[in-house]
């Protein structure tokens, strides 16, 4: 029960728990990088004007890139010359 808890979600997206600590932590550190920014655009509008709406852009490609780089590796098929 208490592994479960651990692997269940990491295992729905295809990734180890390893796997997904350091993803799911490189994801917070890079956004709470970005939020800091945010707050110093906050004061200083003419600072940082892309810099957090482009990092969330790399990060849900990174996200997607991921994933379906995963899947594609599960359901590949041998090739011919493989045969």
């Amino acid at each position: 029960m208490l592994v479960r808890l651990f692997t269940e979600h990491p295992k729905s997206v295809d990734e180890s728990y390893f796997e997904h600590l350091l993803m799911a932590s490189s994801f917070g550190l890079t956004m709470v990088f970005y939020g800091l920014l945010c707050f110093v655009h906050a004061l200083l509008p003419f600072l940082f004007e892309k810099s957090a709406s482009k990092a969330i852009d790399r990060l849900y490609v990174r996200m997607v890139t991921n994933r379906n780089r995963k899947n594609a590796a599960k359901h590949s098929h041998p090739t011919a010359a493989a045969e």
